[in-house]
């Protein structure tokens, strides 16, 4: 399973991770169609569109169907979350439930400090 979104002009990218008009590149590693890979899909998702609408590519990659793309950005464990762009490369593992985390993960949202 590997899915893109569509990028801000609308239209899908060859390549998500070499369109300089996404400014957030993505791809989330997941194990066949689990609870917890639907639910990082899901959660994914709707935080993509409520704090990057237009703006943010996502290419999921289901590991049954390839396993050998694991290596490439040394995935360990998934669901897996891999921001290429903007730099530096970042990776957040599990459902992206807490999306506060996730959110200051990617540097989308700056951390609170309490």
């Amino acid at each position: 399973m590997t899915e893109k979104s569509p990028s801000a002009s609308g239209s899908e990218p060859s390549d998500p991770l070499s369109n300089p008009a996404v400014p957030y590149s993505l791809r989330l590693y997941v194990a066949g169609q689990t609870a917890k890979s639907l639910a990082a899909i899901a959660n994914l998702k709707a935080m993509c569109e409520q704090h990057l609408a237009g703006r943010y590519a996502i290419e999921v990659i289901d590991l049954r169907e390839n396993p050998q793309l694991a290596a490439g950005d040394q995935i360990l464990a998934v669901p897996t979350l891999v921001r290429h762009l903007p730099p530096p490369l970042k990776r957040i593992i599990g459902d992206l439930s807490d999306s506060e985390k996730v959110l200051v993960g990617l540097d989308i949202r700056e951390r609170k400090f309490v």
